[in-house]
C-alpha cells in the first residue's frame, strides 16, 4: 500500500500531545476585536484540546 500523505494545511493549525490528543488555537481573534472585551481576547490567546468528535477526523489527516 502507498504511503498517507499528511494533509499539510491541517498540520499547521494542529498539533498533537503526548497523550495521542490534538490542540488547536481559538478562533475569532483576528478581525471585530473592537467590541469584544478584553477578557475574552485575553482567554482567546490560549489554545484548547480538539473535541473528542472531531478527533477521529483529524488523526485521518494526520497520520504521522
Amino acid at each position: 500500500m502507498p504511503k498517507v500523505k499528511t494533509n499539510r494545511s491541517a498540520a499547521k493549525r494542529f498539533t498533537k500531545t503526548g497523550s495521542g490528543k490534538f490542540k488547536r488555537a481559538k478562533s475569532g481573534k483576528n478581525h471585530f476585536t473592537g467590541k469584544k472585551d478584553s477578557k475574552s481576547i485575553r482567554s482567546l490567546r490560549k489554545g484548547t484540546l480538539v473535541s473528542d468528535v472531531d478527533t477521529p477526523r483529524i488523526r485521518e489527516i494526520l497520520p504521522y
